[in-house]
């Protein structure tokens, strides 16, 4: 019930800033045509964003006999879980990482990189594979996805007002300053949107995931072994090309990611780590 309700604010913050845009574009007809986008949108993300998504990295769905290990690791771990088994996907890429995706647990849907199944062992693959179907039995894959779509055409509309200008209610060109100004700002507050809801459920989904796995130093050992190879390869190209999905990952994508906390779509490793060692300690004294 919680999470419908955050998807309801996110859905309701995402169409305020459309009807906003809309407005310094084209006054209140633009204000009018933005809020039949943003609810088409809304309704198009629901249904659609999790095909989106997955076309946007290419990813390719897999069964048990192109991927036998990777599939067997779902299906024991979405048991365990207590979930349908969800739909696999690889993504030819030399980065580590992985994401979930999908509106409901009957409709989700994971995908692992190439590069993380190179890195990470079996254990350890066993933990991100454990903290993504946490995402899923949490139900928040749906806000992330949306979130990760909506971002990215808000994105796009501010940089129309910016190459096209905007227009008040009488038809009179707006400040040019002001067009600048919303190009910047906009997509800025989509980005604290995403983050506002992505960091508490990147430790969410970690506790969740150790106690799938049963196994919170594994997806510790994974954490680390990502973030060594993010700085050992070249940059993911394509969460570069789509920065407002890179919320969606186990851990940051972007190359530019340090060079501000206040727009970090991720906890830092560190802490993550601390807290998994943490619930080990605890799970280890409880049996």
């Amino acid at each position: 019930m919680w999470n419908l309700f955050k998807t309801a604010v996110l859905m309701a913050a995402i169409t305020a800033l459309f009807v906003a845009i809309g407005s310094a574009i084209g006054g209140r007809q633009g204000m009018v045509l933005a809020l039949l986008f943003a609810t088409a949108g809304n309704l198009l993300s629901y249904w659609f964003s999790d095909r989106m998504v997955l076309r946007m990295y290419n990813a390719r769905e897999v069964g048990a006999g192109h991927a036998p290990q990777l599939c067997a690791t779902v299906a024991e771990l979405a048991q365990r879980a207590g979930l349908p088994m969800p739909r696999v996907y690889v993504i030819e890429e030399t980065a580590a990482n992985a994401f979930a995706t999908g509106r409901d647990p009957q409709h989700a849907a994971v995908a692992v990189t190439t590069g993380l199944l190179h890195v990470l062992d079996a254990s350890e693959l066993r933990g991100v594979i454990a903290h993504e179907l946490a995402h899923v039995r949490h139900r928040d894959i749906l806000i992330s996805t949306i979130s990760a779509t909506m971002a990215g055409a808000i994105s796009a509309l501010a940089n129309f007002a910016l190459l096209f200008g905007g227009r008040d209610e009488n038809g009179r060109p707006a400040n040019p300053l002001a067009s600048i100004a919303l190009a910047l700002l906009a997509p800025m507050a989509a980005a604290l949107i995403q983050m506002a809801i992505s960091r508490a459920r990147e430790f969410e989904a970690d506790r969740g995931g150790a106690d799938i796995s049963g196994d919170p130093r594994a997806l510790a050992s994974a954490l680390r072994r990502i973030e060594a190879a993010a700085h050992a390869t070249t940059p993911f190209a394509a969460a570069e090309q789509h920065p407002a999905t890179a919320q969606m990952m186990i851990l940051n994508p972007l190359s530019g990611a340090a060079l501000g906390r206040l727009f970090a779509t991720h906890p830092s490793t560190e802490e993550r780590v601390a807290r998994l060692l943490a619930q080990a300690q605890t799970m280890r004294q409880r049996f």
